[in-house]
């Protein structure tokens, strides 16, 4: 199969098709999602580190050698920059699309429905980066796109699924709020051509890509996902989260091993 081909397909996974496996919570109940969506969420975690750090990172370094590990270094830190400027802007226009005003908190119920569009916008952009994210790794080697795949389909099924209840929450149906879910998945397929095509014929550049790639993974992870897992702190929760970010890192690794043998 053609590598671009590849690129969209893997990007389709990792935006459309985890909006959809993200459906099986909608017929779960709700008692037992809570329950759930947590756990989904350590491995998640631990993909997002083990593709970072034992994949993405190694691959960029092995590429650029000694010599270029400046540069790694400086791609990473701005990537992690970039991740985190981006989403203070989506939390910024967030806030702002639901009358939340500064110093007070006051919150209009008639911009509701604006919260939501919002929600939408955000996933889309976020999708978008999943989908240059995939095909800058897949340009590198096919494996490499494989695990990154892999840890994007994982982070997104939970985010999925808490983006389905804002949207609910914000006014729209459940069929229309479904529709819209899966319809940001498009963004991945997007990002990917245009990744794609950008970096094809710049192959210097494909090492700081990876480390990029790296960075919004970590960020997502550090940033995003283990800061909720700090909210429940008893022995028993902490020892599941450990154990299935473990979990998650080795997933990574083992899927490694595979497509490297």
């Amino acid at each position: 199969m053609p590598l671009l081909l590849w690129i969209l397909v893997c990007a389709a996974l990792g935006g459309i098709a985890s909006a959809a496996c993200a459906l099986v919570f909608l017929w779960v109940p709700a008692e037992r999602s809570e329950q759930l969506l947590p756990h989904f969420v350590s491995f998640a975690t631990g993909a997002l580190l083990g593709a970072a750090l034992l994949a993405l990172l190694p691959e960029a370094l092995e590429r650029t050698g000694v010599a270029g590990a400046h540069g790694i270094g400086l791609a990473l830190v701005l990537g992690l920059g970039f991740f985190f400027v981006t989403e203070k802007l989506v939390l910024w226009w967030h806030l702002a699309g639901n009358g939340v005003e500064s110093g007070h908190g006051h919150v209009h119920a008639d911009r509701a429905h604006a919260s939501g569009v919002l929600v939408l916008i955000g996933d889309s952009l976020h999708n978008a980066l999943d989908g240059v994210l995939i095909a800058a790794a897949f340009l590198n080697h096919w494996s490499l796109g494989i695990l990154t795949t892999l840890a994007v389909a994982a982070h997104e099924i939970p985010h999925r699924v808490g983006d389905f209840a804002l949207l609910v929450q914000a006014g729209f149906t459940r069929e229309r709020a479904l529709l819209l879910n899966l319809a940001t998945g498009l963004a991945s397929v997007l990002g990917a051509l245009s990744a794609y095509f950008a970096l094809r014929d710049s192959l210097r550049a494909l090492p700081y890509a990876l480390a990029f790639a790296a960075a919004g993974f970590l960020y997502i992870a550090v940033a995003g996902l283990i800061p909720g897992l700090h909210r429940r702190s008893d022995p028993r929760t902490s020892a599941a989260q450990v154990l299935l970010i473990s979990l998650g890192i080795a997933a990574i690794a083992f899927a490694g091993r595979l497509t490297h043998a």
